[in-house]
């Protein structure tokens, strides 16, 4: 059985994804087959396809870790789903067995891999995962709204609620505002409960943060010091939670938005992974740094909850074919994307 795909079989541009045919991938013990019937992009996806040092890939390899589908077939030992069920994916790939996993800390597995990243993803007609890492989906949930939910939404969670512990009436402030997790991000701190703060580059990208609840939205291209900007907004005083996936360029200022004893959740490294800090602002200031990848299967089965019942909605950009899929990694390298964009497979 062959399937439609997007590969690459070495690193580079754009120009190095094809649309071609492999072998499907059968699901072994524990594992379920799912017919794809749409996947979402992030980040990660432009990476892998550039390539980082020590990066090891089976080749021809298939990025995309997030997509929803029916389930096609069943592994062995897999009894308590039936074919045809509509599912969501969580794309953390944990082992279920060492330390980490038995105290339900999945996304710390000794063997944890990404769906895509390491191992063939979702820009596919099909793909095979461990039946613990789907969730069925109820009739009112569109597959691409359930693809484009699955990833940010599970990250923000986990970083938000579990790593940064948001309490209702606290401010956040969220450097970016139309990317996926950002987005997620700024729901799921209103759903908390806090006063939501986001810095932007255009007045686009901030309609569509106060769309989705920001309070205070800052044009990072009109003033000088947004961090100040931040500061002076919230009584002079900073803000208690700072979430910053853009690295390079933004953590100094984001250093300065806080207040003292607040918190800084890195969640990502957008604009690049070296970062050169003022380190008297972290003791002078008393401020936690908190790293935070994806989350646990409780995380996600709580979150995907919210979606499911219309609480908490994935801003949705645009949909391409899964043979357009280069063009739709092109337009997300260009940051032109306002939400999560999707292929329709």
């Amino acid at each position: 059985m062959f399937l439609k795909a997007i590969l690459f079989d070495q690193h580079g541009g754009p120009e190095v994804l094809r649309y071609d045919e492999i072998d499907a991938p059968q699901p072994g013990p524990g594992e379920v087959q799912i017919h794809l019937r749409a996947a979402a992009l992030n980040h990660l996806d432009l990476w892998v396809r550039q390539g980082w040092p020590g990066l090891k890939l089976e080749f021809p390899h298939i990025p995309g870790a997030d997509g929803a589908g029916e389930i096609a077939a069943l592994g062995e030992n897999v009894t308590d789903v039936q074919l045809g069920t509509r599912v969501v994916i969580n794309a953390n790939l944990s082992c279920g067995r060492c330390e980490y996993c038995r105290d339900g800390k999945e996304n710390l597995c000794r063997e944890w891999q990404l769906l895509g990243e390491t191992v063939r993803g979702t820009y596919a007609e099909y793909v095979v995962v461990p039946r613990t890492n789907t969730m069925p989906l109820p009739d009112s949930v569109d597959d691409h709204t359930a693809a484009a939910a699955g990833l940010v939404f599970h990250t923000a969670w986990h970083s938000l609620i579990r790593r940064g512990d948001l309490q209702s009436g606290e401010s956040v402030l969220i450097v970016g505002a139309s990317g996926g997790v950002n987005t997620a991000s700024i729901q799921i701190a209103k759903y908390r409960g806090a006063k939501v703060f986001v810095v932007g580059s255009n007045a686009a990208k901030l309609a569509l943060a106060e769309s989705l609840g920001a309070d205070v939205c800052i044009d990072r291209s009109k003033v000088d010091d947004w961090s100040k900007s931040v500061y002076q907004a919230n009584g002079r005083r900073g803000v208690d939670v700072v979430v910053d996936n853009v690295g390079a360029g933004s953590m100094p200022l984001s250093l300065r938005a806080a207040r003292k004893g607040g918190r800084i959740l890195i969640v990502g490294s957008t604009s690049g992974p070296e970062l050169e800090l003022d380190d008297r602002l972290i003791f002078l200031k008393h401020l936690s740094i908190l790293g935070s990848t994806m989350g646990t299967l409780r995380d996600f089965a709580e979150v995907m909850q919210l979606v499911f019942n219309g609480i908490l909605k994935p801003a949705l950009d645009r949909r391409f074919p899964l043979e357009d899929a280069a063009a739709a990694q092109a337009r997300m390298a260009a940051g032109e994307q306002m939400g999560k964009i999707t292929l329709a497979i």
